[in-house]
């Protein structure tokens, strides 16, 4: 069996794919945490919207008119998992005093 090429075939003009371990770049994608190009243009864009509309003073008016919308929003801002100083659990404390 011949091993096949890149040359194109009799049948149709196409170039056949490699096989084998020695693919190229075929499949490798982005380096992990390379940012994509294309999100990170729609996030400025939308980033210019904002300001252009009031930036914070407009955050608010949503929040208060469209607050399912807003809330949204909001979970996919913040952070996945909040930590305290130096990485550790967060430290709280509750005072009740009685009258």
């Amino acid at each position: 069996m011949k091993p096949a090429s890149a040359k194109p075939s009799a049948a149709g003009g196409k170039v056949a794919p490699k096989k084998g371990p020695n693919r190229g770049n075929a499949g490798k994608g982005r380096p992990p945490g390379s940012p994509n190009k294309e999100n990170k243009q729609l996030r400025e864009m939308i980033l210019e919207a904002l300001d252009r509309k009031g930036g914070a003073d407009y955050l608010v008016t949503q929040a208060e008119e469209n607050p399912k919308a807003f809330l949204s929003l909001l979970g996919r801002v913040l952070p996945l998992q909040v930590t305290g100083d130096g990485g550790g659990p967060v430290g709280h404390s509750i005072t009740v005093t009685f009258k």
